[in-house]
This record gives C-alpha cells, sequence and structure tokens, in this order.
C-alpha cells in the first residue's frame, strides 16, 4: 500500500476528492494541515450532522492506493488539471506495517452501562464489577456500546423491574445490542429486526455468543403487541414510523425511542401526539432518550 499527500486549499477539497475517487483512490481522508499549530481551526457539524464546511483552509489530503505505481500515476494526473493550480504534492511513500487487528482491537475497551452492566469486546477480561455484560466485538451493523444513543437504551432497560419488560420489539436492531440487553434483563420473549439483511445476521450470531435466545428477521417478523417496543434510529425515520410503532406498543407497556437530537424533542412529540405522549427520560451528549407509556 502507498499513500499519496496532497497540500489543498479549502476551495479545492472537492474536486480533488472526486478525482482521486475517479483514479481509484481505495480511500481518501482530508485534515487541517494546520493541526496542533496556533493556526488550528475547529471544523464541526451538530451530532449526526455534516461538517459545515467541505475542509481546512488548508486542508492536508491523503490518498491511499494500491501500489506506487498507482500512486505516482494519480500524482501526475491531477498535476495536469487545471483545477490542481495551488495544490501541491507533499509525498508519496509506503503504508508502514501495523497489526492492523491489534491496532482496531486497541481503540475498542469496555463501555460502563451501569456500575454492574458492561459491554466487553471478546479481547478484553470483564470488569471485576460486571454482574451482566454483553460481549460484542465492532462489526459491520451498528451498535457497539460506545455512542450515547445506545448507552441510554441500555441504562433505560438495566433500571426495569424483574418482569417489567414483557415481550420486547427491537424495531431497528443493527447489532442486536438491544435486543440481547432485553433478553438478559429478564424479556419474555425478544423479536429483533432490520431492513438490512446483514445486521439480522449479525443480530442473530451476537446473540448466540452471548448465549441468549431471541427472534431476529426483516420488519414483516414485528407482530401484535410488546410490552416494551424499542428503536434506535433517527428522528426522521421515527416520525414516519410513529403509527407503526405506537400500534406495538400493548396496554401498560413503553415506547423507548434514541437517535434523537435534544433540538428535535419537540418535533418527534408533535409526530407522536396522536398516538401517545412522548417525554424526555435521559440526555447525554446533545442526544435525547425519549420514552412513552401506554395507559393500561
Amino acid at each position: 500500500m502507498y499513500e499519496l499527500h496532497l497540500l489543498v486549499p479549502e476551495d479545492r477539497i472537492e474536486s480533488v476528492s472526486d478525482a482521486l475517487e475517479a483514479l481509484e483512490a481505495l480511500s481518501v481522508g482530508v485534515e487541517d494541515a494546520d493541526a496542533q499549530t496556533p493556526a488550528e481551526q475547529a471544523l464541526f457539524g451538530e451530532p449526526g450532522m455534516p461538517p459545515p464546511r467541505e475542509g481546512w483552509q488548508r486542508s492536508r489530503v491523503t490518498a491511499l492506493f494500491p501500489d506506487e505505481a498507482a500512486a505516482r500515476e494519480a500524482s501526475a494526473l491531477l498535476q495536469a488539471q487545471d483545477f490542481f493550480d495551488g495544490c501541491s504534492v507533499q509525498d508519496i511513500g509506503p503504508v508502514p506495517e501495523q497489526d492492523w487487528v491489534r491496532l482496531t482491537q486497541s481503540q475498542f475497551a469496555p463501555v460502563e452501562i451501569t456500575p454492574e452492566f458492561w459491554i466487553v469486546p471478546t479481547w478484553h477480561e470483564p470488569p471485576a464489577a460486571a454482574r451482566r455484560m454483553i460481549r460484542l466485538d465492532p462489526g459491520l451493523a451498528f451498535g457497539t456500546g460506545t455512542h450515547p444513543t445506545t448507552r441510554m437504551c441500555l441504562r433505560w432497560t438495566a433500571g426495569r423491574q424483574p418482569g417489567e419488560l414483557g415481550r420486547v420489539l427491537d424495531y431497528g436492531c443493527g447489532s442486536g445490542i438491544l435486543a440481547i440487553g432485553a433478553a438478559l434483563y429478564g424479556a419474555t420473549a425478544v423479536d429483533a429486526v432490520d431492513i438490512d439483511e446483514a445486521a439480522v445476521q449479525s443480530t442473530r450470531d451476537n446473540a448466540m455468543a452471548n448465549g441468549v435466545l431471541l427472534n431476529a428477521g426483516l420488519p414483516d417478523l414485528a407482530c401484535g403487541e410488546y410490552g416494551t417496543v424499542l428503536a434506535n434510529i433517527l428522528a426522521t425515520p421515527l416520525k414516519v414510523l410513529a403509527p407503526l410503532l405506537c400500534k406495538h406498543v400493548a396496554a401498560g407497556g413503553s415506547l423507548v425511542m434514541a437517535g434523537i437530537l435534544s433540538r428535535q424533542a419537540d418535533e418527534l412529540k408533535e409526530a407522536y401526539a396522536p398516538y401517545l405522549a412522548l417525554s424526555v427520560a435521559d440526555e447525554e451528549d446533545g442526544w435525547i432518550l425519549m420514552t412513552a407509556n401506554r395507559p393500561a
């Protein structure tokens, strides 16, 4: 593997990035060329939203190619283009050999949900305080316990009394982490559904690895009413799904939703008002957990 490093002004980021993708770069990354200097600039959008600009005033663009010949050919072709004016090639070099598996694993440590409930990657020893835990490795499906929305849902589940969860539906299950958490905390049965077949398979695999029983499938698996309906998605699909999700909440049951920014609370309340009365039950890092109860 070889990397091509470029110095690119802000107004050329999109053109250069598009050209590198057309030249079949394996990946393209953009960083602040002035990072950790007095000229460093913040460039952040709201959680879940794109950044306000394509890049910094001076951006360092790194493109990965399979070999040196491909990297040098891309460099030569870029420098011949009119839009490359004002840009420069910094260097071309091999990617240092690393143990990528070990490097990836080092970035995922056990995650505390409550003092007694933890998410623990399989290569870590469980913390001494862990009384319940989910063994989960990072994969293609969303949900490793590191995001505030996942932690809030699991905290809510861990706070229920024995028998309170009843039959559980995890709608948009991703990795299955919420469904597994519900099974560990005494759900009588768990259905986990997702539109992505890879997520369904990930849920089945993770449930087996954690020794819990659940049903995982596409959304048409969801059937009837549930004592608890969990949905950690995003605000827009949650609004669209309002009648469907509420239909599945049994009398005396709970609806628990995440993937919602604090500023989106009122629009979610309005969307669900014809069915159930939502309220904010938890908040972390700009994200909120919203819940509703159907009268018994």
